[in-house]
């Protein structure tokens, strides 16, 4: 079982944007410049970013379906090598559709109503922008560890070693 310290929160208008020191992190970790807002999550206790949450749309527009993102390099190494060896099919097996559903139209709704443009082309789907089924693990991980009732994220935890993290506030 993982445990967190803080509440989960979903993002607002009035989010906190990650600090520059974390946008320097995220970028280096993601080798390229981000191309929206985000606000980080979920830290290691030791302080790096391990989640962050993306607004709904890029600065240019384009709609953004990853909600949650995991960064951690390590994480998501550990996450890829469960895919690569059916973790995605196994899962799907395992995980109660209903809960899957429930667990995509929540994902939607959060995200929704962190939705500030209203016009033009807008981000669908639940976890990892799929409305059906499993799509990517590290998606569904990333939503588990912002504290959101996810069965897929659950089974992924369980099957990972994850370091002792930390639930953030990102409401102003």
């Amino acid at each position: 079982m993982v445990t967190f310290s803080g509440d989960a929160r979903v993002l607002a208008l009035t989010f906190l944007d990650a600090s520059g020191e974390d946008v320097i992190y995220i970028e280096s970790v993601l080798g390229r410049s981000l191309s929206g807002r985000c606000a980080v999550v979920v830290r290691r206790t030791s302080g790096e970013p391990v989640v962050i949450e993306n607004e709904p749309h890029l600065r240019d527009g384009t709609p953004m379906p990853t909600l949650l993102w995991l960064i951690d390099p390590q994480i998501h190494d550990a996450v890829s090598r469960l895919e690569s060896d059916g973790g995605v099919h196994r899962f799907e097996e395992e995980v109660d559709a209903d809960a899957l559903a429930r667990t995509h139209e929540d994902y939607a709704s959060r995200r929704t109503v962190a939705t500030v443009r209203h016009t033009g082309p807008q981000p669908t789907g639940g976890v990892g922008g799929t409305r059906h089924g499993i799509k990517c693990l590290h998606a569904h991980l990333a939503n588990y560890l912002a504290g959101f009732s996810d069965p897929v994220g659950a089974l992924v935890a369980e099957k990972i070693t994850l370091p002792p993290l930390n639930i953030c506030e990102v409401r102003a």
